[in-house]
């Protein structure tokens, strides 16, 4: 702490993430109020107290958080990472992942999600810096496939197959 720095000034953005988590726990709790509930005798309690109690412990949370940042608590900085904070952004991975995630989205219907989850898997694996192409492209594929599998098999959710329909 410099010597210009009070408790206060140092603190408010502590208190600041205080009022969201506050925030948010009250928002949930109100769009939980709003929540339509038909009883029958499969569901006697209905779809409202999950979302209420995650408010309330939001709430709690947020409370607690500023407790202990009244009493002086700090966070530790992070000493797990070995970053660099004078080095420049590196723009083109970025525009790289950008570009993996524009063109997932934009081919997902026509080209179904096998197909451009492997783009968006082999663009990604490209742009952090792989360069063993093929093995990258087969992970990719495997990735996807398992991937939509898994989404249809385990979780009952359909993902576009696009021109792959009636061979998937």
């Amino acid at each position: 702490m410099s010597p210009g720095d009070t408790p206060r000034a140092r603190d408010r953005a502590q208190y600041g993430v205080c009022a969201a988590l506050a925030a948010a726990g009250l928002l949930v709790i109100a769009d939980a109020t709003r929540i339509a509930h038909l009883t029958s005798g499969n569901d006697p309690i209905g779809p409202r107290p999950v979302p209420i109690l995650l408010g309330v412990c939001l709430l709690v949370v947020a409370i607690a958080y500023g407790v202990d940042v009244a009493r002086g608590g700090r966070g530790e900085p992070e000493a797990g990472e070995d970053v660099d904070l004078s080095t420049r952004v590196d723009w083109r991975t970025v525009l790289l992942l950008i570009g993996s995630f524009l063109l997932n989205a934009a081919l997902i219907d026509w080209l179904g999600w096998v197909i451009s989850g492997t783009i968006l898997f082999w663009g990604s694996a490209f742009a952090l810096g792989n360069r063993h192409h093929v093995r990258g492209l087969l992970i990719a594929v495997a990735l996807s496939l398992i991937t939509f599998y898994a989404f249809a098999i385990g979780l009952g959710v359909n993902l576009p197959a696009g021109v792959l329909q009636g061979i998937l």
